[in-house]
């Protein structure tokens, strides 16, 4: 199937649910992005600071840029004045770096507070009493060019959908947890990023907003050999 038969598959799973596809974009090439473009759909996700202001700088400015990806503090301020919205806030220290950037150019910078399900260690994110202590100190609630919409989570790298399906039935159960106890009076913490290619279908049936997707589109990437070290 084309880039275009399957975006337009995965937007007919998904209606029914209130949804919004994110295309996982990162490695592919313009050509292949103007093929999703051509498609009218204009809201594409990056993992690299780089490669995301490489391809801002040269497509349409009409495109809505979602980081997805492992943010550092000292890279925020190079996609300050475009990204729609940050899904991977980890530390206090990167929302603070993101008010600062935000307030540098005068924007307020939507973004999610990335949690820890997954039982790779290696994955990023807070963990459930991470995310208590820091809201419970209201510390964050002084940063005014930051808007916390949401939470966003990854699942294990697993086959096992049962599994998959239990860490993103507890993480809704948090979210929902944190909705009432800290933002029940703010309308906009209604994100949920929760999905990718390999289980869109679970988060979908577990309240997901936000759904992220590369390979179900563009095909699975080629990993090329590395070269013999000398």
């Amino acid at each position: 199937m084309s880039i275009a038969e399957n975006i337009e598959k995965i937007k007919k799973e998904i209606g029914a649910h209130k949804t919004k596809l994110i295309v996982v974009s990162k490695t592919q090439s313009l050509e292949a992005i103007q093929e999703v473009l051509a498609t009218g759909h204009k809201i594409l996700g990056e993992n690299h600071v780089q490669e995301m202001v490489e391809k801002w700088e040269v497509l349409p400015r009409d495109i809505e840029w979602h980081m997805i990806g492992h943010l550092q503090s000292n890279k925020v301020k190079f996609i300050a004045p475009f990204v729609s919205l940050i899904h991977s806030v980890d530390s206090f220290k990167l929302l603070k770096e993101i008010h600062k950037q935000g307030k540098a150019h005068n924007r307020v910078l939507d973004c999610l507070l990335q949690v820890h399900i997954a039982e790779e260690e290696t994955k990023f994110g807070f963990l459930h009493e991470e995310i208590i202590e820091m809201l419970n100190k209201e510390e964050w609630k002084e940063l005014n060019f930051v808007n916390i919409r949401g939470l966003m989570a990854i699942a294990s790298n697993t086959t096992n959908e049962k599994q998959i399906e239990s860490e993103f039935y507890e993480f809704r159960s948090f979210f929902e947890g944190v909705k009432i106890s800290y933002f029940r009076k703010n309308e906009a913490f209604d994100q949920l990023s929760l999905g990718m290619s390999s289980d869109y279908k679970i988060a979908l049936e577990n309240g997901s907003t936000l759904i992220r997707i590369g390979s179900s589109i563009f095909g699975k990437r080629e990993i090329k050999p590395k070269k013999p070290e000398n």
